[in-house]
């Protein structure tokens, strides 16, 4: 029985394969996998085939196994304010590319790096307008604003998004690491997030992020988890890292406090429809 009331999972580079090996050996081993996803101009992508995403959907089927879409670029607008944008274009192809996969969420980044430490009144709302309109296209391929799940980045305040999802019913991701990273805590940001959240990535920190949850203190891993099963969260969390020995080792750690846990259950867990 899972003791967990949400969704454990990691990323689609965990053994050094492409996406369907990767989902493959992941299954029956996690419950939602992440896949990252990217397309060079003019060059490589692993956009999955039809083919593989048929498979991936048996496996899927067959595992009560999830995927999450890990979009390739940070959302804009192009700089005359279109919807001509690269970011706009792949994310169109690879929503349309995934989309018999069901995801459970579109995780996404909004391209702020031109505000985020400071800008004029002005320039900071034509910003969001912008950040919005993003978001409310994307939200058209997708069918459901509430599947973006805007995630948190290193370097900005912790605030910066909301004024951009006040007005939009879209979702967040919130990335435990990045919070770590920035000397935050998690668990005060979880309590004002989570009603909205629908993805939690989480990874440890040596010397850079992304590493096995083996690096993050018991007591810090144990507090997030322990948050988790107090507020029912029925989402997924995804375990970011991109190597076996990381994964492995950071599944040993969740199930060391796991054995302490006993979940409340998901009845109100957010539909996949």
């Amino acid at each position: 029985m899972n003791v967990y009331p949400f969704r454990l999972g990691t990323t689609s580079y965990i053994i050094p394969a492409d996406i369907l090996p990767n989902v493959r050996y992941l299954a029956g081993k996690v419950r939602d996998v992440e896949l990252v996803l990217f397309e060079v101009d003019d060059g490589a992508s692993n956009l999955p085939s039809r083919g593989q995403i048929a498979e991936m959907c048996s496996i899927a089927a067959d595992n009560d196994l999830t995927y999450t879409i890990h979009l390739p670029l940070d959302l804009r607008l192009a700089d005359d304010g279109s919807s001509r944008h690269a970011s706009l274009a792949k994310a169109r192809r690879v929503i349309e590319g995934t989309r018999e996969l069901h995801p459970w969420a579109y995780v996404l980044h909004l391209d702020g790096k031109t505000v985020r430490n400071g800008a004029t009144p002005e320039a900071m709302l034509r910003w969001q307008d912008q950040a919005v309109r993003s978001l409310e296209i994307v939200a058209g391929w997708t069918g459901s604003a509430e599947k973006l799940a805007v995630e948190n980045l290193e370097g900005y305040p912790l605030d910066f998004h909301e004024p951009v999802l006040k007005r939009i019913n879209a979702s967040q991701t919130v990335d435990i690491g990045h919070l770590w990273f920035d000397d935050h805590d998690p668990v005060a940001y979880l309590r004002g997030a989570l009603p909205r959240t629908r993805v939690i990535h989480i990874h440890g920190i040596d010397e850079r992020d992304h590493k096995s949850l083996a690096h993050v203190p018991v007591e810090k891993l144990r507090a997030v988890l322990d948050e988790l099963v107090r507020a029912h969260y029925c989402g997924v969390l995804t375990i970011e890292i991109f190597s076996e020995n990381d994964f492995l080792t950071s599944c040993a750690a969740v199930n060391a406090i796991a054995g302490a846990i006993v979940s409340p259950g998901c009845a109100n867990a957010p539909s996949n429809e």
